[in-house]
């Protein structure tokens, strides 16, 4: 008597292809309630809902600030030790933060939620989406005691103020399209969000945010310019502190890195997000 012998099936991998753009952009317009509620669930799995964890996100630059303030601003001394270059710390260190937060959320975005992508058809790109949502509510809150501070500090208060939008609207189109980016790399790299802490503080480093833009050095300006977040930090200090609208040449720059980001980034994540089940 003889024995059926079931077929050997092998699976191989998909090609890395970019999925219909239509269909997939609108089962991710059809699903934003899911990624807001989402971004609202991460925040209170963080503690976000208490008192002190709200507290704590805007205490946390803050403090970092003190710390820059005490030791740019009094102990080297020069004309730093002013108002003015406390606003350029708390204008640059909030904005940074939501970079910062935008990328840590979202490198582990995927791997975090492999329950969910392994028992739940869904366009993937909802995860590091959501992550840029929550980067973007705790980012709220800051920009909040950062006009406090303005007040305080005597900045300009004008029309200018209402380039703040489209700003932040920039700012968060570039954290989307790293954050994609990110949190590809993730699934094939682990190490990488372990990486990702000592690149974004060299990142501060070299980003305007411990110095005014107007206050780089000419010589290496060029050098500077190469940073994505340079045209970005350099447009927020022409609206917050000089009380002028940003030059055209650093918001076309700054627009153009958060498309070319968002382009690129979402290439990247859509040729690969048929791997990720595999992967996780």
């Amino acid at each position: 008597m003889s024995t059926a012998v079931e077929p050997l099936q092998v699976f191989e991998p998909h090609t890395r292809q970019v999925p219909p753009l239509g269909p997939y952009l609108r089962e991710l317009w059809r699903r934003r309630r899911f990624a807001v509620h989402l971004a609202r669930m991460n925040l209170k799995a963080a503690s976000y809902d208490t008192a002190f964890g709200q507290l704590w996100q805007v205490l946390n630059p803050l403090l970092l600030a003190g710390v820059y303030y005490v030791l740019f601003g009094i102990i080297l001394g020069g004309d730093r030790g002013g108002p003015d270059y406390l606003s350029v710390l708390l204008a640059g260190l909030f904005a940074f933060t939501f970079t910062r937060n935008a990328l840590g959320l979202g490198a582990t975005s995927i791997v975090s939620g492999g329950r969910l992508i392994l028992n739940t058809a869904f366009p993937r790109a909802l995860l590091p989406l959501s992550a840029v949502a929550s980067a973007l509510l705790l980012y709220v809150p800051m920009l909040g005691v950062y006009g406090v501070f303005h007040l305080i500090g005597g900045q300009p208060v004008g029309w200018q103020l209402l380039w703040v939008p489209l700003l932040v609207a920039i700012h968060t189109v570039f954290n989307l399209g790293l954050a994609l980016v990110f949190a590809a790399l993730t699934v094939y790299f682990r190490d990488t969000s372990s990486f990702l802490p000592y690149l974004l503080r060299i990142w501060l480093y070299l980003s305007p945010v411990l110095w005014a833009v107007d206050d780089t050095p000419e010589r290496i300006r060029p050098l500077l310019a190469i940073n994505p977040l340079f045209p970005l930090f350099g447009a927020w200090h022409e609206v917050l502190l000089d009380g002028r609208s940003p030059s055209p040449g650093l918001l076309g720059y700054a627009a153009l890195w958060a498309v070319g980001l968002l382009l690129g980034g979402g290439w990247f994540f859509l040729t690969r997000e048929r791997e990720f089940a595999v992967r996780i």
